[in-house]
C-alpha cells in the first residue's frame, strides 16, 4: 500500500560503474604499457641501426684506404646524404638519422666520415630500418589484439565482482527502505566479507534495534496514557450531563468531548500500530457505504457515485437513478471511518466546497483550500503535526488513522495536490 509517491530519478547501477571503472583502468594500464614498449622497442631499433651504421662505416673506411675501392653499401658523396653530415670533421664518424620514405626505402640510419683532408669526399654508410618498423608494427598490433582479448576477458569479471559487491549493497539498502517504511522488525544479517559493507550492514541493524525499541516504547506509552484517561474523561462527561443547562455547560461538555475523542484517536492508533486490529470484510456497494460515510460528519460535502463506463452501459435503470457504484469485498466500518476522517479534514483544513467522487473502487476526496504541505506529500502524514500554519490547527490524528486503516484493507491511500489548488486524497480499493 503506498501512501504518498515519491519520484526516483533515473540511475546507473553501481554494478555498471565499478565495471566500467575496472574496464577503464585496465585500459590506460594496457595503453600505458603499450606505448612504453613502443617507444622502448622503437629507441632500440634506433640505436642498433646507428651502431651498425657505425661499425659498417668504419669497416668500409678501411676498405677504402687500405685498397682504394668501396664495400658493398659504402657511397662517396651520395645525393640522399642528409645535409648534417656533408662537411664532417675529419677522421670523426658522424651518424644521422633521416625518416624520409620514398618507394620502398623507409626511414634510414647514416654513418658518414670525411676520408682525407678538409676538402676529401665523404664516404657514407647507410641502414635502411624498414623491416625493423616494419616488425614493430606487427608487435603493436598483437598487443593491441592481446589488450583487446585481456579486456574482453576481464570485463565480465569485472561485472561479476562488481555485481555481488552491489547485490550486498542493495540488500543493506532495501532493509533499510523496509524499516524508513515501518517495517521495524527488517533487518540485514550476518553479510560476509568482514569489508565496510559488512560495518555497514552491522551498523544499519545496530539502527534499526535502536529504532525499534524506541518506538516500541513510546507507543507503549502511548497506548497506556490514552487507556488510562478513558476511564476519568469518561467520568468528566457524566458530571458535564448533571450540570444545570447553560453557556458554561455547553462549552464544558464540548471540551470534554473533545478530550474523549482524542483518546479514543490514540487507542485506535496504539492498536493499529500493536497490530491487533482485524478487519471483518463484506460484500457491500462502495457508493453507498461512502455515502454514509459522508452523511454521518454532518458537513456540507457534495457527493458524485458515477458508475463505472462498463456498468454504466450495462444499467437497465437508465441515467434516472443515480448509481451506487461498485459491490467490494471490504470492512465497512473501517471504509467509513476512513472517508469521514478525509472529509472532516478536508473541512477542518482545507476549504469549501469539498467534494467527494466515487467511480469504481476509487473514492477521491477533494477540497479547495491551500492544499497538503510539502512534508506531508514526501514523508506521509506524521501524528501531531499538521504541516503549515495555513492548514488550520488539529491533533493530526485523523489523516494517521486512516493511512493506518487503509494499510489494513489493503488499499492504496495517496495525497496530492491539485494543480488548480487544493488537497487530493485518493483512497483505491483493492480488487
Amino acid at each position: 500500500m503506498r501512501a504518498f509517491h515519491r519520484p526516483r530519478p533515473a540511475r546507473v547501477s553501481l554494478r555498471w560503474k565499478i565495471a566500467a571503472l575496472a574496464a577503464a583502468t585496465a585500459f590506460l594500464v594496457v595503453a600505458a604499457v603499450g606505448v612504453l614498449v613502443h617507444l622502448r622497442t622503437a629507441q632500440d631499433i634506433r640505436g642498433r641501426a646507428e651502431a651498425q651504421a657505425f661499425n659498417s662505416v668504419y669497416s668500409a673506411m678501411a676498405t677504402y684506404r687500405r685498397t682504394g675501392t668501396l664495400v658493398d653499401g659504402a657511397e662517396l658523396d651520395p645525393a640522399e646524404l642528409p645535409a648534417a653530415l656533408r662537411r664532417p670533421a675529419d677522421g670523426v664518424r658522424h651518424v644521422a638519422y633521416d625518416g624520409h620514405v620514398e618507394g620502398n626505402v623507409g626511414p634510414t640510419v647514416w654513418a658518414a666520415q670525411r676520408t682525407a683532408g678538409p676538402d676529401g669526399p665523404v664516404l657514407a654508410v647507410r641502414v635502411n630500418m624498414s623491416s625493423e618498423l616494419h616488425q614493430l608494427r606487427q608487435l603493436d598490433v598483437s598487443m593491441a589484439l592481446a589488450s583487446l582479448v585481456a579486456l574482453a576477458a576481464a570485463a565480465p569479471l569485472a561485472v561479476y565482482g562488481a555485481g555481488l559487491l552491489a547485490r550486498r549493497l542493495r540488500r543493506v539498502s532495501e532493509t533499510a527502505g523496509r524499516i524508513s517504511a515501518g517495517d521495524l522488525d527488517a533487518r540485514t544479517g550476518p553479510t560476509k566479507g568482514g569489508d565496510e559493507v559488512a560495518d555497514i550492514a552491522a551498523t544499519v541493524d545496530l539502527m534499526a534495534d535502536s529504532l525499534s525499541r524506541r518506538l516500541r516504547t513510546e507507543r507503549q506509552f502511548t497506548a497506556d496514557v490514552a487507556h488510562e484517561l478513558r476511564t476519568p474523561v469518561g467520568g468528566l462527561l457524566a458530571a458535564a450531563d448533571l450540570l444545570p443547562r447553560g453557556e458554561t455547560e455547553d462549552l464544558l461538555r464540548a471540551r470534554v468531548r473533545d478530550l474523549r475523542g482524542l483518546v479514543e484517536d490514540l487507542l485506535e492508533i496504539s492498536r493499529l500500530d500493536a497490530g491487533a486490529e482485524r478487519p471483518v470484510r463484506d460484500r457491500v456497494p462502495l457508493g453507498a457505504v461512502v455515502s454514509e460515510a459522508v452523511v454521518r460528519t454532518g458537513l456540507d460535502t457534495e457527493i458524485a457515485v458515477t458508475a463505472p463506463p462498463a456498468a454504466a452501459d450495462a444499467d437497465p435503470r437508465g441515467s434516472g437513478t443515480a448509481p451506487a457504484g461498485v459491490t467490494v469485498e471490504t470492512d465497512p466500518r473501517r471504509l467509513e471511518r476512513i472517508v469521514g476522517n478525509l472529509v472532516v479534514n478536508a473541512h477542518r483544513h482545507g476549504d469549501t466546497p469539498v467534494r467527494v467522487a466515487v467511480q469504481g473502487r476509487t473514492v477521491v476526496v477533494r477540497d479547495h483550500g491551500p492544499g497538503f504541505p510539502r512534508d506531508l506529500l514526501v514523508d506521509g502524514p506524521r501524528r501531531f503535526h499538521t504541516g503549515a500554519a495555513g492548514r488550520g490547527t488539529g491533533h493530526g490524528l485523523g489523516l494517521t488513522i486512516a493511512l493506518g486503516q487503509a494499510r489494513l484493507l489493503g488499499a492504496e491511500l495517496r495525497f496530492e495536490n491539485a494543480p488548480d489548488g487544493g488537497a487530493v486524497a485518493t483512497l483505491r480499493l483493492p480488487a
